[in-house]
Parts: structure tokens; sequence; C-alpha cells
């Protein structure tokens, strides 16, 4: 399965809360951190609702 790397680049600070608590659903603790997820519907819609706090990455690579 595809990993997707994602990295937290902008603050949620002044952004609906449901966007920050996304974040934090996300595993996000700390600015410029980043996580790795598997590839799956619901981490996408996740991404896409926070796609202007985050960027993402995808890796190919399968465990």
């Amino acid at each position: 399965m595809a990993k997707l790397i994602v990295t937290w680049v902008k603050s949620g600070i002044g952004h609906p809360r449901d966007q920050r608590r996304t974040l934090q659903a996300l595993g996000f603790h700390r600015l410029n951190q980043t996580v790795e997820h598997d590839d799956s519907p619901a981490i996408r819609g996740m991404i896409m609702k926070v796609r202007h706090l985050v960027t993402v990455e995808e890796s190919g690579e399968a465990e």
C-alpha cells in the first residue's frame, strides 16, 4: 500500500476549530512536523480539509 508523507507547514491559529482538530487527528503536535499515513480515502479527505496548511508527498514504498 502506498504511503503519504504529510508535513504541517502553516499554523492553524485563526482557522476554524474543526480544521485545527483535523490537524490533531492526523497526528500533528507542532509546526513543521512530518507524519506518515497509509493512503486511504479517509486520510485523503482529512488532508483535503486542511490542504492549505500542509504539504503532501507520495511514497510508493510499501512495508
